[in-house]
């Protein structure tokens, strides 16, 4: 069980690090306190907080969840996790992706590392279908588009 900062908890929630405090402060998140007095926050109480789907619950539950965009991919299973490991040797490279209290290992080509810019830390998506295992990124939705309608006189 790895134990977060407050401002990486933040980060992986999607809120800032102020709001995290008081849900801490008001008891909505679960800490450990160290020996200084500084919260941590376990990777499971960050999981559990974006599965949560209680319409009462804090923003979090709901905006946490990141949803980004991919046109088209014929791969039904999605596992949404964080990257825990990246190793390249040669051409290959290794991912290993932290999902809940799971780990999944990807073998994946250099090349699509660099091109995804993989990094420790980085929310990922394991994309399963049949025997293969594709990760992929994704990116905020764009913001729609207003769409102008033209008034019609009437005489």
């Amino acid at each position: 069980m790895a134990l977060l900062t407050v401002r990486t908890a933040a980060q992986r929630l999607g809120v800032g690090y102020s709001t995290l405090k008081q849900w801490i402060y008001g008891g909505q998140v679960r800490t450990t306190t160290t020996a200084g007095g500084h919260h941590r926050i376990a990777d499971t109480e960050v999981e559990r907080l974006i599965a949560r789907s209680n319409p009462a619950a804090p923003p979090v539950a709901r905006a946490a969840s990141p949803v980004g965009l991919i046109v088209a991919l014929s791969g039904r299973n999605r596992l949404r996790g964080f990257v825990d490991e990246v190793r390249i040797d040669g051409l290959m490279g290794q991912v290993r992706l932290r999902i809940g209290d799971q780990t999944l290992t990807a073998m994946i080509t250099a090349d699509a590392i660099e091109e995804l810019k993989l990094r420790r830390g980085d929310s990922a998506v394991a994309i399963i279908k049949s025997t293969e295992v594709m990760v992929a990124r994704e990116t905020d939705a764009p913001p729609a588009r207003k769409v102008r309608t033209r008034r019609r006189r009437t005489r």
